[in-house]
């Protein structure tokens, strides 16, 4: 056993048993207490101990003169938007000098370098523009019939993102709404049981709002426009008093990724369920296009030639006179 007892307090309890009246302090637990004395040498060491300084950051605070007080509401020193004075000259660019031009003025792009990639095989490029001309020769300027309805008649297609469902239930949906108004298809996933009715209807307010917007369809017609019964391509008879009013001409459903968890079966059997995504795409599209093609259809028929069994037609490939 060991007592903790100090070399300069050791030589003062010897000393004091040498006394007449000797006393036994050094038999009591000694506790150091310390002082702010005590790290009055590391405080030294520690301010000797200056770290190094970057003259970078010493040549910028140099160059950089001070900032004025700053008032509230007034800009940061780290500001992107601080004035040219308190930032500083610009830095000169590389290769650049006083004048513009300079002696390491950068040199002046290579096309034979650029065309590698802005053009690679050259010879295809110009028998696709000699196709071209020629093609714009032929047609003298005029437009084919596509391009003419592009610019008569608008559209919008517009996909949802991906419903919390499958295929096989959402595709009963999309064939419901098909060839509907929007506004009756909005009634119609309104009023469904099916649970994925709500995700129909808030894409089809969504798709009826983009159409507004981008293509500015379903905004009425300037003239009066009399009244016409037509026949859809499903054979279903509709009235348009309006020639701008959105229905849906198409829409599809596409799968989407899914996520798959275990189910627990019987007799210690586990399956693998598949949780599916599916999107739903409609094409809207204004009613003078189904007007349109119920006149073709119209015009269709009634320029088809009657059938006859036996047809007034030459004999050709057979011989003028009896084989026997």
């Amino acid at each position: 056993m060991s007592l903790h007892l100090p070399s300069r307090r050791v030589v003062r309890q010897v000393t004091a048993l040498s006394s007449s009246n000797p006393s036994l302090p050094f038999l009591i637990p000694y506790f150091q207490r310390r002082t702010i004395w005590i790290f009055k040498g590391k405080d030294k060491e520690a301010k000797a101990m200056v770290t190094p300084k970057n003259p970078l950051t010493e040549e910028f605070l140099k160059r950089k003169p001070k900032l004025p007080q700053q008032v509230r509401g007034d800009l940061a020193s780290s500001s992107i938007f601080e004035d040219e004075e308190i930032a500083g000259p610009k830095p000169k660019q590389i290769g650049i000098g006083e004048d513009g031009e300079g002696k390491g003025a950068p040199t002046a792009r290579n096309p034979e370098t650029m065309a590698a990639a802005l053009d690679p095989d050259p010879e295809a490029r110009k028998r696709w523009e000699r196709k071209m001309v020629i093609r714009e020769i032929v047609k003298r300027g005029r437009l084919s019939k596509a391009q003419l309805l592009k610019r008569q008649e608008r559209e919008l297609l517009s996909k949802s993102h991906d419903f919390q469902t499958s295929v096989k239930k959402l595709v009963p949906l999309a064939k419901q709404i098909t060839g509907k108004t929007l506004e009756e298809a909005i009634v119609q996933m309104r009023f469904s049981k099916k649970k994925a009715a709500v995700d129909v209807r808030e894409h089809l307010v969504h798709a009826k709002h983009e159409a507004i917007v981008k293509r500015g369809m379903g905004l009425g017609g300037k003239t009066v426009f009399p009244s016409v019964k037509i026949q859809t391509k499903d054979g279903k008879r509709v009235k348009v008093d309006d020639p701008t009013r959105i229905y849906i001409a198409q829409a599809w459903c596409g799968k989407g990724p899914y996520t798959e968890s275990p189910d627990f079966r019987a007799r210690g059997r586990i399956y693998i369920m598949k949780h599916r995504t599916t999107s739903l795409t409609v094409v809207l599209k204004e009613e003078a296009t189904r007007i349109r093609l119920h006149n073709e259809r119209e015009e269709k028929e009634k320029n088809k030639k009657v059938w006859v069994q036996l047809p007034n037609r030459p004999i050709t490939a057979q011989r003028q006179y009896y084989s026997w």
